[in-house]
């Protein structure tokens, strides 16, 4: 039992060692635009939000 539970951890430590191996860090192009990006979607988001609680307001009777 303990013995099974041992050669799956360490198969897994090998499975998380080889993905770290071949990451790279982003250069600084990559990581402007992941920037931007999830900027946009930030915005996106929270405009919707606030649109939707707009909404709400006005259909309960003012803001």
């Amino acid at each position: 039992m303990v013995s099974r539970l041992l050669k799956k951890i360490k198969s897994k430590l090998k499975e998380f060692h080889r993905v770290l191996k071949i990451t790279q860090k982003p250069d600084r192009d990559e990581f402007e635009m992941s920037a931007k990006v999830t900027g946009l979607a930030i915005l996106l988001v929270g405009s919707i939000g606030f649109i939707i609680y707009l909404i709400g307001n006005l259909l309960r009777g003012g803001i």
